[in-house]
């Protein structure tokens, strides 16, 4: 399999998984292609992938910084947009010497508080003009997604400015009332560090951190809100006392008082 033939393979599959309205495709050697639908894992094709093709297959859809970066250190994280198919998160990785992925479908259309059906208290939170907003929950449980329904509503709702930092940027958002900044690590900035200590002095209303990561990221999400932004972010948490726990361990004991 050459890399034409992986693009127009990746690009079949791609298409395949919007249109049947599933959630994941897997890239894995020793198992064929494979989409999950309705919470399923279903094989696409009756031939199990070798580690040459799955390897071929996933190179194929990175750019050459990512490639560097996957080459540099086994496992990178980015956005795909294939012109009249949708939008995808990728999470590639190696795993048992074998290079594989699973990439994620992003809806185009930002969902609104009622189709999330999420509370209304909502609503008001995002229309604050300054605070700290953390949405928790595990992976695939709509973090994300939570966020991009809270910054549609700001953007349809006031005039101002949005920023958002992220790695990799999911949701696409347009000009409406606001003006929405969206920034990629890796892209956009070459750092999560680089890009949160200039967001200031861009004039930001709201700043939108993909991740709350490490102890740096939380500092800033502290730091902007008590300078008069609304910050909202995402954290890895299970609920919200291990949210809690996972805060409070960034720090060092000499300041968890």
């Amino acid at each position: 399999m050459d890399r034409d033939q992986a693009i127009k393979l990746m690009q079949d599959l791609l298409r395949r998984v919007t249109e049947k309205k599933a959630s994941d495709l897997f890239i894995t050697a020793g198992f064929p292609p494979a989409i999950k639908l309705d919470g399923e894992i279903r094989p696409q094709s009756e031939r199990a992938l070798t580690m040459e093709q799955s390897a071929t297959l996933v190179r194929a859809i990175m750019n050459d910084r990512q490639t560097r970066e996957f080459d540099a250190t086994k496992e990178c994280n980015f956005a795909i947009a294939p012109p009249g198919i949708g939008r995808f998160r990728v999470s590639a990785f190696v795993q048992q010497a074998a290079v594989g992925c699973v990439i994620r479908l992003i809806n185009a259309k930002i969902p609104t508080f009622e189709e999330l059906d999420l509370p209304p208290i909502l609503k008001e939170v995002v229309l604050s003009k300054r605070g700290l907003v953390i949405v928790v929950g595990g992976t695939g449980s709509g973090k994300s997604t939570t966020l991009a329904t809270m910054v549609g509503y700001r953007n349809d709702k006031t005039r101002g400015h949005i920023v958002t930092i992220e790695d990799p940027v999911e949701y696409v958002h347009t000009h409406k009332g606001c003006v929405i900044t969206h920034r990629e690590v890796g892209v956009d900035t070459d750092s999560w560090h680089s890009a949160l200590k200039n967001t200031l002095r861009q004039a930001p209303d709201v700043i939108l951190i993909g991740e709350i990561r490490d102890r740096e990221t939380m500092e800033y999400g502290i730091q902007f809100s008590e300078t008069g932004h609304l910050v909202l972010a995402t954290l890895h948490a299970n609920s919200a006392n291990q949210a809690l726990d996972r805060i409070v361990n960034f720090f060092p004991d000499e300041r968890r008082d």
